[in-house]
């Protein structure tokens, strides 16, 4: 285990080195609080999320009975989306808001590829990369939880830390 932490930490310190892949990050959090704004705000309101007629499409009946059969869980998957979009924007709470954003997305994959959904299941799997890229990409916050805290790999210093030791040592 050990050693596949020590290569997340490198592979993480070199990738979070290319500044691309930073505004990379950055682009990735606008557009998946983008499609969770609208589509939690619907649900928060009680609106219906569709126009699909219940009784010929199977994606509108699937809808019909979250909106009409669940009673407050269509306003609370609203609001769960709600949090992970604001918690995205927030640079402090990213990871926070992907890992709330995670449950809701792959529950979204399992519906959108189980059900009758054309296209649609290509743009989920396209977000659930996108939040498993925003948790891999705060790996030095998530790498907490995955249990006692390892020796640090001198090969992964933090650009601030080594900085503040080669300032200290003069």
């Amino acid at each position: 285990m050990h050693r596949l932490i020590v290569f997340a930490d490198r592979l993480h310190a070199r990738a979070r080195g290319v500044r691309a892949l930073g505004w990379f990050a950055w682009s990735v959090r606008v557009l998946l609080a983008a499609a969770f704004l609208p589509s939690g705000l619907v649900k928060v309101l009680g609106l219906p999320f569709t126009r699909l007629d219940p009784r010929t499409s199977e994606v509108g009946r699937l809808f019909a009975a979250l909106e009409h059969d669940f009673g407050a869980l269509y306003p609370f998957i609203g609001a769960c989306q709600l949090a992970a979009a604001v918690l995205l924007l927030v640079p402090r709470t990213t990871l926070v808001g992907a890992l709330v954003h995670l449950p809701i997305t792959a529950g979204i994959v399992v519906i959108t590829t189980t059900v009758g959904f054309r296209g649609t299941w290509v743009i989920t799997w396209l977000m659930l990369l996108g939040v498993v890229f925003l948790i891999c990409w705060d790996w030095h916050r998530v790498k907490a939880l995955c249990g006692p805290e390892l020796p640090a790999d001198p090969a992964v210093a933090r650009p601030a830390a080594a900085s503040a030791r080669r300032h200290l040592a003069r």
